[in-house]
């Protein structure tokens, strides 16, 4: 009985003893094959040229711009076989620079990533990227300019207009309030206004507004913006325009861009020479006002002097025509005022006719045509004529004046 015994305990120590062997070979079979596909992949990744470019670490998550980023070179990936081929002097000549690449690390305070060797740090506010439309302001001094996108959306029909500054203003302006009027040519009336969140040389407004306009419309259409400085007393100046004409330039949908802005002193004479008009409209007393201000550069014939004559139609009947006096020179000034009694309901069926002339030597013969004019709604002008007017009509009892170029009678 006791030999069954001692028996049966050896064949279960022998088989407890040979499962142990058979647990420790598979370990060791599987830590083989791990080290060896380890191996293989290690070999397949290609070996980093000794003259790699530098690397600047970035962290992948959310990015905050640190005032300092470790500048580290990155290591020679080897395989086993190439690093087996190193001799020891190459060994102790690699550990040298490790050595004297720690020490320089403990002065300058770097960080050491893995086998990356640390070279020092970049500040990163010298080396910093500006977005891609990023709005950079002109340098000075260069002329006015605004700074606005536009974008027509056709699914919605909408024209979206995002206004975003003004650069180099002029100092006589520097301590104003900027406004920026916008209008969409030739219907809209009613200007739609931004003021700027800020003083200043380049000030800001970031304002977006959204026209409701059919696509067919589009290409007849003319975005005016008008920039006012307004002081502390509530006068207003005008400082300049911009007119954005539709047609063709929604190519540009989504890019930023600056315009210069347009005043009296950067417009250049005409052909025909100029003349400056003033404009006022009052509708308790259905009255138009106009003053015949200046003119300058006529190509006049003799020294015999030139007058204006203004006609006011309505559709193409010609209600009343009014003429100024002679007054010689090339640039001659008549601050001549007239007023013409028109309805209000008429405003968008009249126009004015200007007419500059030089007498003739012979009084039987008719004058001489130096130019003309026309202001009006869109039914008779357009651009700036057109701006003149409708700047007219939305701004009762207020003069507006401005200089026109001449043109040839059609």
């Amino acid at each position: 009985m006791t030999d069954q015994v001692y028996l049966a305990v050896g064949t279960g120590v022998g088989l407890l003893l040979l499962l142990l062997l058979i647990l420790v070979v598979f370990c060791l079979w599987r830590r083989k094959k791990s080290q060896s596909q380890y191996e293989e992949l290690l070999s397949s990744v290609p070996a980093v040229p000794a003259c790699s470019p530098p690397v600047i670490l970035v962290s992948q998550g959310f990015w905050t711009t640190p005032s300092e980023i470790p500048f580290t070179l990155p290591p020679r990936f080897t395989t086993q076989d190439q690093a087996d081929e190193k001799n020891e002097e190459e060994k102790e000549v690699e550990e040298l620079k490790m050595e004297t690449r720690r020490s320089i690390l403990d002065h300058r305070g770097s960080l050491s990533v893995s086998r990356w060797y640390p070279v020092g740090s970049v500040l990163a506010g010298l080396y910093s990227v500006p977005p891609l439309n990023e709005v950079v302001a002109p340098p000075p001094g260069m002329a006015t300019r605004l700074c606005f996108s536009v974008e027509y959306r056709h699914g919605s029909e909408q024209l979206m207009v995002s206004l975003l500054r003004l650069g180099n203003l002029p100092p006589r302006f520097h301590g104003n309030v900027t406004l920026v009027e916008l209008r969409l040519l030739p219907d809209d009336r009613r200007p739609r206004q931004a003021k700027s969140r800020g003083t200043g040389p380049d000030p800001e407004f970031n304002d977006c507004f959204v026209f409701q306009v059919s696509g067919v419309c589009v290409p007849q259409g003319t975005l005016s913006l008008c920039v006012l400085s307004v002081e502390q007393d509530g006068k207003r100046h005008a400082v300049g325009r911009v007119l954005f004409p539709l047609e063709g330039e929604l190519g540009q949908a989504g890019r930023v861009l600056w315009r210069d802005l347009e005043t009296e002193d950067d417009i250049q004479c005409s052909e025909l020479g100029d003349v400056q008009i003033s404009l006022s409209y009052s509708p308790a007393l259905q009255r138009l006002s106009v003053v015949v201000l200046r003119a300058r550069g006529l190509q006049l014939l003799t020294d015999a002097g030139v007058c204006v004559q203004v006609s006011l139609q309505i559709h193409t009947q010609v209600v009343k025509i009014k003429r100024s006096c002679v007054v010689k020179g090339v640039n001659p000034s008549f601050n001549h005022r007239m007023t013409f009694k028109l309805r209000s309901q008429h405003l968008d069926e009249a126009c004015l006719r200007f007419e500059l002339q030089e007498p003739n030597d012979v009084r039987s013969e008719p004058p001489v045509l130096l130019g003309v004019l026309v202001l009006g709604p869109f039914m008779y002008a357009r651009g700036q004529q057109l701006q003149h007017w409708m700047d007219m009509v939305n701004s009762p009892q207020e003069t507006i004046k401005l200089w026109h170029g001449l043109g040839r009678a059609s």
